[in-house]
């Protein structure tokens, strides 16, 4: 019984600090809009990554951005399929459909990894005098997202958001093979990266 008790304990412990290590939110402390609170001033731009539930994450930074977070989105992802648009051309048709300006948006659309989701934005960035950004994806994939941006944004404020609701990820991820999966191959990926350097 003791056994048993041990490890229900122990997956608990697991479970809980996956989830807060993974889905880091620097937003969480704020109201539904700006204020003059610790980290929850506007940023000069909100950046939405591609991949995972991708509509999910544009769904989240168009939030944001209608909230007055920031007055510029940056979306940025190659194209899965190299014979039709890129994710970020996609997330800057999402965006306009729900009433964004286009000259709000910015798009870089060659990343095809995390990693290279970071690197291409950084011209975006220094081109248009961004000095901070909040940062949106999926919440299993936030912590590794605002490492690589952190690294390659030189002189910018990265804050993280993951996105409130995702097809892929929930409070629930433990429940599901998918959400393990999820969780233990980004905790590796974020080892990797402490090593040197992750995709």
């Amino acid at each position: 019984m003791k056994t048993l008790i041990a490890v229900v304990v122990a997956l608990v412990v697991i479970v809980i600090g996956l989830s807060i290590y993974l889905s880091p939110d620097d937003l969480s402390g704020c109201d539904k809009q700006p204020s003059e609170k610790q980290n929850c001033q506007a940023a000069d731009a909100i950046v939405a990554v591609s991949g995972g539930d991708t509509p999910a994450r544009t769904a989240e930074a168009i939030e944001l951005y209608k909230n007055g977070w920031a007055p510029k989105l940056i979306f940025s992802g190659a194209a899965l399929d190299k014979s039709g648009p890129s994710n970020a051309e996609v997330m800057r048709s999402q965006a306009l459909g729900s009433g964004v300006p286009q000259e709000d948006i910015l798009i870089e659309e060659y990343g095809e990894t995390t990693r290279e989701n970071a690197e291409n934005t950084q011209d975006i960035l220094a081109d248009n005098s961004i000095a901070s950004v909040i940062l949106v994806t999926s919440g299993y994939h936030q912590r590794r997202a605002g490492l690589e941006f952190s690294k390659r944004a030189q002189n910018v404020e990265v804050r993280n958001h993951p996105a409130a609701s995702d097809k892929q990820w929930s409070a629930w991820w433990w429940l599901t093979p998918s959400g393990w999966f999820l969780a233990v191959s980004e905790f590796i990926k974020i080892i990797a990266f402490y090593i040197g350097g992750t995709r």
